[in-house]
């Protein structure tokens, strides 16, 4: 019988712990849209999102009429493909397990494929600009790393649209893989997706998602182990605005023995009726002995008028792991804080930029490449400019 880990303590904010993932086990896992019925916002899956604000990619009204660019640039040696839905390498990490993903693997006509030969060591990332140009689109991704290869894949999603998209990470073994996924729509943008990586034998897969734009932006990280010794490190970065509804749910299938995952990610909010969810979900099941999993969720507070739902759930089906665990805190901004900073002459303002930046630093530090880290540093204290002005 599966045992429930109660989620861990918080302080101050809006919080829901505890909630057991044995949905999870039993939910629907499809290409077809029919196998999912429209939700209505009573579902666990779905009660913490807005479903008018998903203008018909969770019902069946939304047509695809273009209104998103795509771009990639590799290094040599990188292949870049537009294949048809016949291509064998689709699906191959998981199959949809939502209607809004469903609908997105129905509805696509042509997916992007990019290849990383077995062996190859990308010095330079591989970069995908995903650009919104109005109207609503469906897409898919797959990003295949070859056995002992070794990559870095950012993927940039600017402009404005109505986007359903599934990613695919299929990492070989004893590969590498780093995937940046930075959301920076346009305020109006609304953005759903399921990301999923099949993790090989002793592979070692990375991911970083920075999300700051969007009306409404609803992530599904998902991590599945096709064979012993991999290890997966999901972190994420997300500040929520005025308006805006940030969702990131994520689950980890520990399914396979001897595996490693760790997750941890922080979201700072301000404004009225900013709404951020975190729901991380760790399965550990019956045959994955030596499993080593650690799970955390910080979230902090800026204003009044913010809101923040933030469920861990870890199940364990066997007691012969490494580890497991989990954490989950929301706090307000500390007076204490800028008191102690503005005591040694440092102006509020500035004071209260090295604060969150602070919070922040360990995680943007993750993605390693340096434009990228000043880019999104500096998007940070452009929110905190907006808030102050």
């Amino acid at each position: 019988m599966a045992e429930t880990i109660p989620a861990g303590s918080t302080t101050d904010g809006v919080i829901q712990v505890g909630q057991p993932t044995d949905a999870r086990v039993s939910a629907p896992a499809s290409y077809d849209v029919a196998d999912f019925p429209v939700p209505h916002g009573r579902e666990e899956d779905w009660r913490f999102t807005p479903l008018e604000r998903l203008r018909g990619l969770h019902d069946g009204t939304a047509v695809a009429d273009g209104g998103v660019k795509v771009e990639v640039t590799a290094p040599e040696g990188v292949t870049v493909e537009t294949v048809g839905r016949d291509d064998a390498r689709l699906g191959k990490a998981g199959k949809p397990v939502d209607r809004v993903a469903a609908q997105a693997y129905s509805s696509f006509e042509k997916a992007s494929v990019v290849s990383v030969p077995k062996e190859t060591v990308l010095t330079e990332p591989v970069r995908i600009a995903v650009h919104g140009e109005g109207g609503t689109a469906f897409g898919h991704q797959v990003i295949e790393v070859g056995a002992f290869a070794e990559a870095v894949v950012v993927i940039d999603h600017t402009g404005d649209a109505t986007v359903a998209a599934n990613v695919e990470y299929l990492i070989g073994d004893g590969a590498k893989l780093t995937v940046v996924s930075v959301q920076d729509w346009d305020d109006t943008a609304v953005h759903a997706g399921q990301h999923t990586a099949l993790v090989g034998r002793d592979a070692t897969f990375k991911s970083v998602v920075v999300t700051f734009g969007g009306d409404l932006v609803r992530l599904h990280p998902r991590v599945v182990y096709g064979a012993p010794g991999g290890e997966a490190e999901l972190y994420g970065v997300y500040f929520t605005d005025n308006g805006q509804h940030q969702e990131h749910r994520l689950f980890i299938d520990h399914d396979t023995p001897h595996c490693r995952s760790n997750v941890a990610y922080k979201g700072a909010l301000q404004g009225a009726e900013a709404h951020a969810v975190w729901i991380g979900d760790v399965l550990i099941r019956a045959a994955a002995e030596g499993t080593d999993t650690y799970e955390l969720n910080r979230n902090l507070v800026l204003t009044d008028g913010a809101r923040v739902d933030s469920v861990p759930n870890l199940e364990i089906e066997t007691g012969e792991i490494v580890g497991a665990g989990h954490a989950s805190a929301t706090g307000r901004f500390e007076d204490e804080q800028l008191f102690y900073l503005m005591a040694r002459g440092i102006p509020a303002d500035e004071a209260r930029r090295l604060v969150v930046r602070g919070f922040f630093a360990e995680l943007v530090q993750q993605i390693g490449i340096p434009d990228l880290e000043e880019r999104l540093i500096a998007k940070i204290e452009a929110e905190l400019e907006a808030s102050v002005g």
